[in-house]
């Protein structure tokens, strides 16, 4: 009896062991998916028009506030008629670049168009989110995706660069830049894509303000995290059981 008391006391243990260790990982990739800066919609179709981007910045540090972010427009496949959205407490500076080719479009060539959009003076604290939005008039039609390389500025001096690419079949980096892949348009789309308002991400009741960012992908993941911890206590549950079981037919 004591032998098999001792073997079902062991296989229990690797048995938790292993769900702590999958809880943990778990945990571990809903904070680095939530840390990232992210655009919104992730995709729209080439060459759409008249739509809006929004760039979704968390604060990821315990102690420090954003106070800044630079966002880097491509200009090898621009973004033609970039705008700002004004944002209580940020100020916004807009940059553009001569583009080495020209864009013809049905108004004409264009010769530039937005590089970089800087915003700055305002605050997003720990545990908050910030969303920017940036309309454009036209989105290229002659690329797969658009990567939006970000630099976030904290006010401790901290500066995290979110200019990693992403390689196919690799694992995604440390410090991924947002990415708006860019899908061919169906045999039923028009000239237009999906309206701004569709596109942005719903605000929270703070409007412009930071939100907390505890939206409903928090809730999925917790959902999920709690589902491991309930199986791991009915796994122990059934385990004590079995074993109470063995002893009382020993004895």
């Amino acid at each position: 009896m004591s032998s098999t008391m001792s073997s079902t006391r062991a296989t229990l243990r690797r048995a938790v062991t292993v769900v702590a260790l999958a809880a943990a990982g778990v945990l571990a990739a809903a904070g680095a998916a939530s840390a990232h800066v992210t655009v919104h919609p992730d995709s729209y179709a080439k060459g759409a028009t008249d739509g809006v981007l929004t760039f979704r910045v968390p604060d990821e540090e315990d102690n420090a506030a954003t106070t800044k972010v630079q966002v880097f427009l491509p200009t090898d496949h621009p973004v033609l008629g970039a705008l700002v959205t004004p944002q209580d407490g940020w100020t916004a500076k807009v940059t553009t670049t001569e583009l080495k080719t020209p864009v013809k479009t049905d108004d004409g060539s264009i010769t530039e168009a937005v590089s970089e959009i800087t915003w700055s003076g305002g605050r997003i604290g720990p545990g908050q989110y910030q969303d920017f939005n940036v309309a454009f008039g036209q989105l290229p039609d002659n690329t797969g995706e658009l990567t939006f390389k970000t630099l976030q500025t904290y006010s401790d001096g901290k500066v995290v660069r979110w200019i990693e690419e992403t390689q196919e079949g690799q694992d995604e980096p440390e410090n991924p830049a947002p990415v708006l892949k860019l899908t061919a348009k169906s045999a039923e789309e028009g000239a237009d894509s999906v309206s701004a308002s569709s596109a942005a991400p719903k605000r929270s009741s703070a409007g412009s303000q930071p939100a907390t960012a505890s939206a409903s992908d928090s809730t999925a993941r917790g959902l999920g995290i709690a589902g491991l911890v309930v199986g791991a206590l009915g796994l122990i549950a059934a385990g004590i059981a079995i074993a109470r079981g063995r002893s009382v037919t020993g004895s």
